[in-house]
């Protein structure tokens, strides 16, 4: 089963030239000019309208090469519709700024400050990126089992599960599944086992996130064999690529071919034949399609390319594990993260209570697969079934209690919508307004507002003719 966070890709939109008569030249398309919602000009012989505010220099030629609608502010047509503005008039470039479509200006400091205030209207944004905090590689790489030097939240995660009770809980894994490689996972993100001041509450969160995360990985991986003399849930772990799928396979890359915001952001590697790499399932929780490997290695190295280049290091390295840990601690607005679920920082507001969403094993099946396994008023899905009984045989290999109020399925409970308290926006998008400016959405885009830098990346691709002037150094 392949866990994706979806994004929508739509087919390009092709214009035919009508052969009709061009309208009345009453109001030419001036580049210089920047055009509020509703004007209709001419140009090129064609009739287009500004479907919101559009600034210098976005021609109606952008409708010709426009993969979505909403790539361009400018919509075709029909070719007798009459030009003109309804109330406010098109604007001309400033007298005192220059010559005519000559770039505007924004200072650094201004992007940065607009950033914070825009960050600051939502009290999570911190909480949530500090559980996406990353440990260096070379720390990382460092760890061992035993090593004193260990990160304190892997010598937590040892103290539980040791190298001799990993072998217990994952006797059928593959080879590529080690403990070293586990630890790894753990260490790189801190706020795994390493969220609370107090010792106790620490550990008893480590447990039951182990656990959780455990039961997770035999639901996706396991070998689901009822023969084997190991009890179903300690036969996870068994596979590390999707079944049916070799690194030669030729699948889930439809997408990559196709010119597109998402393939702009996360580009697709390609083998030496001139073939596209394929995104399938790899890995603990099944990392799928290149829209999750460009983020995971973003989140890995600080550069998207790593992984969409190099998939298979999602199978064949210790990053087997850690995308996992990556799926584990990242939201998915509206969805909260699991972390965010197991250690209480998500609290469900009258809406989530409304439809059934309330802190406990269930939640985090929801935020896994939620759209086939939950929902309904009828018997708890197969799937949701075996994660239940997974979790309740890990909680107690590890010592976790399992309170008979807590929720363990989710065949009652309705999918995270915007009204869920979790429905944290945390993407730039252009802010569609004559002010340098991006604004925060709560559906993907290439530009993440738990990214630094991103922000300033998104002015730059929304308002091309804008220069930013780096004031920080002066």
């Amino acid at each position: 089963m392949k866990r994706t966070i979806h994004t929508a890709v739509f087919p390009a939109i092709t214009l035919l030239a009508l052969a009709v008569a061009p309208a009345a030249k009453a109001l030419d398309y001036n580049p210089a000019h920047a055009y509020p919602a509703g004007c209709v000009v001419s140009w090129k012989q064609a009739v287009f309208k500004a479907k919101w505010w559009t600034g210098p220099g976005h021609t109606p030629d952008e409708v010709a090469s426009a993969l979505n609608p909403w790539d361009t502010s400018w919509e075709r047509v029909p070719d007798d519709t009459p030009t003109g503005c309804q109330g406010e008039q098109p604007i001309p470039p400033d007298p005192g700024s220059g010559d005519p479509g000559e770039p505007r200006e924004v200072l650094l400091s201004k992007l940065l400050a607009d950033e914070a205030a825009l960050a600051s209207a939502f009290p999570m944004m911190d909480p949530v990126r500090e559980s996406i905090r990353t440990l260096d590689n070379a720390s990382v790489e460092a760890v061992q089992p035993g090593r004193d030097l260990n990160p304190n939240n892997v010598r937590l995660v040892e103290s539980i599960v040791d190298a001799a009770k990993f072998d217990y809980l994952f006797p059928l894994r593959a080879p590529e599944y080690s403990y070293e490689g586990f630890l790894k996972a753990v260490a790189k993100f801190p706020a795994v086992c390493g969220g609370s001041t107090s010792a106790a509450v620490a550990e008893a969160v480590c447990r039951k996130t182990l656990a959780t995360m455990f039961a997770h990985f035999a639901q996706e991986t396991g070998a689901h064999e009822s023969w084997r003399p190991e009890p179903e849930y300690r036969q996870g772990l068994f596979y590390v690529r999707e079944m049916g799928m070799t690194e030669e396979s030729n699948a889930y890359n439809g997408e990559c071919d196709h010119a597109s915001w998402s393939t702009e952001a996360w580009p697709c590697g390609k083998w030496a034949d001139g073939r596209f790499k394929s995104y399938f399932g790899r890995g603990a929780k099944q990392l799928s399609y290149h829209f999750n490997y460009g983020p995971f290695s973003d989140a890995m190295y600080g550069d998207v390319k790593v992984l969409l280049d190099a998939p298979e290091r999602v199978a064949d390295t210790w990053l087997n594990l850690g995308s996992a840990t990556f799926f584990y601690v990242y939201p998915q607005p509206p969805k909260p993260s699991m972390l965010h679920i197991i250690d209480g920082t998500w609290q469900p507001n009258a809406a989530d209570i409304a439809d059934g969403r309330v802190p406990g094993f269930g939640a985090t099946t929801m935020v896994i697969n939620g759209g086939v396994e939950c929902g309904g008023t009828g018997p708890e899905h197969a799937a949701s079934a075996n994660r239940i009984s997974y979790y309740r045989g890990f909680a107690a290999t590890l010592g976790v209690p399992v309170d008979e109020s807590e929720k363990l399925g989710c065949r009652n409970m309705k999918e995270f919508t915007e009204a869920s308290a979790a429905a944290l926006p945390i993407y730039w998008e252009n802010n569609w307004t004559s002010d340098p400016g991006c604004k925060l959405v709560n559906y993907q885009t290439a530009f993440s507002a738990l990214k630094a830098g991103d922000y300033v990346q998104c002015v730059r691709k929304a308002f091309p003719d804008v220069s930013i002037i780096d004031d920080l150094d002066s």
